[in-house]
């Protein structure tokens, strides 16, 4: 698992794998989940990560949570 912040767009993407995509879910304005083309999730899109990162509904929650907290983006209380 990776994570790669773009600044000036306020945005993370994390890979979860290495697989190519295959489709994309929203789960809101400012949340992506992308899959592979087995139906797993490969990567997360973030977006206004500046204003907190809501990790409710991702994939491997636990483990984001630890990565958003190793590079200070802020979560709910």
């Amino acid at each position: 698992m990776r994570l790669e912040y773009d600044r000036e767009a306020d945005a993370i993407y994390i890979y979860l794998s290495d697989a190519p995509y295959a489709y994309g879910v929203d789960l809101d304005d400012e949340r992506r989940i992308d899959y592979d083309a087995a139906g797993n999730p490969m990567g997360i899109e973030l977006l206004c990560v500046s204003e907190g990162v809501i990790p409710n509904d991702l994939p491997h929650r636990g483990e984001i949570e630890r990565l958003l907290a190793k590079h200070h983006i802020k979560l709910p209380a």
